[in-house]
């Protein structure tokens, strides 16, 4: 990396940083000068554990497409940047799993590994289901279909059931990645029951309780760190209207129709309504049942107002992206809705990369 843009990205982060975290300017200036001789003999700079901290609370709270930023200051930040071998990484990631879990009482959590490249996690989340291809069509989740087959040519091998745990899959610089099966007991499912609907458990359908995004790449003051999986919970809309929901997923909406006795024949009346929203329901009701954090998308709406008020009040302004932050169902109940977001990117944040497989 060119030592100047990062020398720039560098000190605009920590003037930011050092302003919110309340130190004096005596101490802002003394750590600039000192990242400024690292990055001049090394060519790079580290962060302290307090930076990268509110580092990543801040890429939360940039985050455009999160309508859940006003819990960004409660993120759990792990520093596993001293990981060094294959196993070191899974074991953290392990401990992340089994940490923001916490029985169903989900704590949002983030666990950064050394940056630059030297760490990927293959998983687009730390818990998914495999997909399979079979000339019956699909079995299990279509969207982990390419991860599915990379994970089989590593020699893993899924039973073949729509809800098959994928293991996780690290590398470590330009090694070969290796494989890790995750162990059951620590991974929390929900099975998606029906309040009213008793026929609704006969589709034997679940879904597991931690959201572990972990193919973004964090950026702060210039560092990017290619491996730092992190987690709020679930909206349930995430999992009512578009995992179980969309036709290029599990696609459960006409079966959960028929099942319901809907008139199917024309789009007006209206059956895939009808059938999201019991499904979202389904999805509520069982979570809390379990005991597993999880919010609708009207208080999930409520809360992000209240974040959009908490940043003026800060002086900050709110970015957003429009398309994410409207929930999937009955977008225009919400505030939302009615507004127009500013889709600049702010940094601190986190970013898309090319998948280490495709």
């Amino acid at each position: 990396m060119e030592k100047q843009p990062l020398w720039n990205e560098a000190e605009a982060f920590i003037r930011i940083c050092y302003q919110e975290l309340g130190k004096n300017e005596m101490d802002t200036e003394h750590r600039l000068a000192e990242i400024e001789r690292e990055i001049v003999l090394t060519g790079t700079y580290t962060h302290t554990y307090e930076e990268l901290e509110h580092g990543a609370k801040m890429a939360w709270r940039h985050s455009n497409r999160c309508i859940g930023r006003l819990f960004w200051q409660t993120l759990h930040v792990f520093d596993a940047r001293n990981a060094e071998t294959e196993e070191d990484i899974v074991t953290h990631l392990f401990r992340h799993i089994e940490f923001a879990t916490n029985g169903g009482k989900i704590r949002p959590t983030i666990t950064v590994f050394k940056p630059n490249g030297d760490v990927r996690i293959w998983n687009h989340q730390l818990i998914r289901y495999a997909g399979y291809e079979t000339e019956h069509g699909v079995i299990g989740d279509s969207s982990s279909i390419s991860f599915t087959k990379a994970c089989e040519q590593m020699g893993w091998k899924g039973e073949r059931t729509n809800f098959d745990l994928l293991p996780l899959v690290v590398q470590q610089k330009e090694r070969r990645p290796k494989w890790f099966n995750i162990p059951r007991e620590i991974v929390l499912e929900v099975p998606i029951k029906h309040p009213e609907l008793v026929w609704f458990q006969d589709l034997q359908l679940k879904w597991y309780a931690v959201p572990i995004i972990s193919d973004m790449c964090l950026e702060i003051g210039g560092i990017h760190y290619m491996a730092a999986p992190f987690n709020g919970w679930y909206m349930e809309t995430e999992i009512g209207a578009r995992n179980l929901a969309d036709d290029y997923r599990y696609n459960m909406l006409p079966k959960i129709s028929s099942c319901m006795g809907l008139d199917m024949s024309t789009n007006a009346t209206l059956w895939k309504d009808k059938a999201l929203i019991e499904l979202n329901v389904a999805v509520l009701h069982s979570f809390k049942k379990a005991g597993v954090s999880i919010v609708d998308h009207h208080t999930a709406a409520q809360q992000f107002k209240l974040f959009e008020q908490k940043e003026q009040e800060a002086g900050r302004r709110v970015t957003g992206d429009w398309t994410w932050l409207i929930p999937p169902v009955s977008p225009a109940t919400t505030h939302i809705f009615h507004k127009n977001y500013d889709n600049t990117i702010i940094t601190p944040n986190f970013f898309y990369q090319k998948r280490p497989y495709e």
